[in-house]
């Protein structure tokens, strides 16, 4: 079993995020107890992936079209600790 432990800024973001948003993140928070991140990347809907950049070290999963909920593994595999669910920023070219 994984643990999961949320920010303190999440939690208090979490009653503003849309409810269908925050069904996905239970949906996602059940998923990562029992199998963690690697039973992400078996549902394609959640495009777990790796960030980048000021973002290194730490993955995204999409929650809808435009939220995003980002995490962090510590303790090699033991510990997630989610650090936000964030509107994703597009840029239109």
């Amino acid at each position: 079993m994984w643990e999961i432990f949320e920010s303190h800024s999440l939690v208090r973001k979490l009653p503003r995020v849309p409810v269908e948003v925050l069904r996905r993140y239970e949906k996602w928070k059940d998923i990562v107890s029992i199998s963690g991140p690697s039973g992400l990347r078996l549902i394609k809907g959640f495009h777990d992936e790796v960030l980048l950049g000021k973002w290194n070290g730490y993955r995204s999963s999409r929650l809808g079209l435009k939220y995003r909920v980002i995490y962090k593994i510590q303790d090699k595999m033991l510990y997630v600790q989610v650090i936000d669910i964030t509107a994703h920023e597009y840029r239109r070219s």
